[in-house]
């Protein structure tokens, strides 16, 4: 092990929208979690990894929102990410600018109050306030809870984020490098692509479909051409109701075509090769209150 190497995991919390995956992309330099502007968008415990040879390595673990659950995917989603406070170095909470400290923000407090962990609280989206109110807001929470470090950021547009970076390395332990430095994250390929393709979903239907959909890649193979390698995929998107699923295949099949496009073009990039991808539109009623769909579809609390 390298002396002075630091490495640890860090959490990223908050309540659901607040730019959490769009930091964790940010940080990481490319993009591994999913964004959207529904809420609840991160369903699993995303694991990524940033490296500095000098410096060391932090791994971090993208939570779902902390929220009031409504139904078993809510509470799962909730466990994950409360539970991951007691087993992390460093915890981000991502807050968005304002004065007021609702209830959502309130009840995290709560549950920050009962770790010893160091909290780094991340103010971000600064870049759509006035630069004097960043000092207002920034005593405002001050007074809530005794922070190791509040750091206003826009993760959208890259403001400060090489201070989240150099403040975390502060409060991690020195420790063995977990990965090798060119690994971004843990997450297979499969369960990668699965997640662009529900991004995609999510963008493409707007409002039309509640973020009641999952997507399970059924086939996954690789097969060798004169040109190079080609990716056969077919896959499943589940939605809760039949009228959804005359929105999500549009008409005449528009908009799963439109989906299935927009997400092959990314997994290309992704996988750097082509992608031959098949997309299916089934109906799993209430699939977010079944634990045997919720495991199906890859969300494991065990993680």
């Amino acid at each position: 092990m390298k002396q002075n190497f630091k490495s640890g995991f860090v959490t990223i919390i908050g309540r659901p929208n607040v730019g959490k995956s769009t930091l964790m992309n940010r940080l990481i330099g490319q993009k591994i979690a999913i964004t959207s502007n529904k809420p609840q968008t991160t369903r699993n415990r995303i694991q990524t990894v940033y490296t500095d040879m000098e410096k060391g390595q932090i791994v971090f673990l993208d939570t779902p929102g902390i929220h009031k659950a409504k139904n078993k995917l809510g509470e799962y989603m909730v466990n994950v990410a409360e539970k991951t406070l007691n087993e992390v170095d460093v915890v981000l909470w991502l807050v968005e600018p304002t004065n007021f400290i609702g209830a959502g923000e309130q009840h995290i407090i709560e549950q920050l109050k009962k770790v010893n962990t160091p909290v780094i609280l991340i103010i971000n989206k600064v870049d759509t306030v006035e630069k004097e109110k960043v000092l207002e807001y920034i005593d405002t929470y001050r007074k809530v809870y005794d922070f190791a470090e509040i750091i206003p950021t826009s993760a959208l547009r890259g403001q400060n984020t090489d201070d989240v970076i150099n403040s975390i390395f502060k409060y991690l332990p020195y420790g063995p490098q977990f990965y090798d430095e060119d690994t971004i994250t843990d997450q297979p390929e499969r369960a990668i692509c699965a997640e662009i393709i529900r991004e995609k979903a999510l963008h493409a239907l707007n409002d039309e479909v509640p973020h009641g959909i999952a997507v399970g890649i059924d086939r996954m193979k690789t097969r060798k051409t004169k040109s190079g390698s080609i990716i056969d995929m077919d896959a499943t998107i589940v939605c809760e109701r039949d009228s959804h699923k005359g929105i999500i295949i549009g008409k005449q099949g528009s908009m799963l075509k439109k989906i299935g496009t927009n997400a092959r073009y990314e997994m290309e990039r992704l996988l750097d090769c082509k992608v031959n991808l098949k997309l299916w539109v089934k109906v799993k009623k209430d699939w977010r209150d079944s634990d045997f769909l919720i495991k199906n579809f890859g969300y494991k609390e065990e993680e």
